[in-house]
């Protein structure tokens, strides 16, 4: 029960942070918040991905390439120009870092307000401090683990950001149902987003790209959506008019 909780924990609050701080805040900005609250949610991230931390700076670009270049040959992730998910993410995964490590050249426009912490950036994304954030979940399954096939659920925990990027990268190109006629391959994937907290209804996201409730329809919720207003009303955050 242990294992299970904590593999759920670790799911939803990656994705939420990844939906929430990288998605919504750093690519579009469809909300903003002091430099003090965008520390604090630069830390939360890095402890909700662990050893799958990605930074706002280099995700907020990558993904303002993709909506500009959405299913072309300048797509960093498109499965139009990838024979298969793995070689997609592998393709993503170079552009990521040749933006964070400003290896590539990229077009001001995409740099535009782009959130940096160089410096955390650096640790947070070290090799070293994700070989140890491995080893504190094959430590935890160790200690809790009560049944073998509980260990099947530990290469997700290594992998969980390039899962949640192939999930919505791939798959809601390829399978899905489309609300809006777009020049693009995107598609709402799931009718009832349980699983990726709204990131599911991404032909809706890529039709209107400012708003922060990517659900439409009576029966498309968006979760983040309502934490978003909850951190509004609070005045964690200002939520931007779309």
């Amino acid at each position: 029960m242990i294992i299970l909780a904590f593999f759920l924990a670790h799911w939803y609050l990656s994705v939420f942070f990844q939906t929430f701080f990288l998605h919504r805040y750093a690519s579009h900005h469809m909300f903003s918040m002091s430099k003090f609250w965008e520390r604090v949610f630069f830390f939360l991230t890095f402890i909700a991905q662990g050893a799958n931390y990605l930074s706002a700076y280099g995700y907020g670009i990558l993904h303002r390439m993709h909506h500009a270049f959405a299913d072309t040959e300048n797509d960093p992730h498109s499965p139009k120009y990838s024979p298969s998910m793995i070689a997609m993410m592998w393709k993503t995964k170079t552009v990521y870092s040749a933006i964070n490590n400003k290896e590539m050249k990229v077009e001001d426009r995409f740099l535009r307000n782009a959130p940096e912490w160089a410096s955390f950036d650096k640790f947070a994304g070290h090799n070293l401090t994700r070989i140890a954030w491995g080893v504190l979940y094959v430590l935890f399954y160790l200690k809790f683990a009560t049944a073998w096939w509980m260990f099947l659920l530990l290469p997700i925990h290594f992998f969980m950001a390039p899962i949640h990027g192939a999930i919505i990268n791939w798959f809601a190109h390829k399978f899905g149902y489309k609300t809006h006629a777009m020049s693009n391959t995107s598609a709402n994937l799931l009718p009832l987003d349980v699983l990726m907290m709204g990131e599911s209804y991404h032909n809706n996201h890529h039709k209107n790209d400012r708003s922060a409730n990517f659900g439409e329809r009576w029966h498309e919720i968006d979760p983040t959506y309502y934490i978003i207003l909850i951190l509004n009303a609070f005045r964690i955050i200002r939520l931007k008019k779309s």
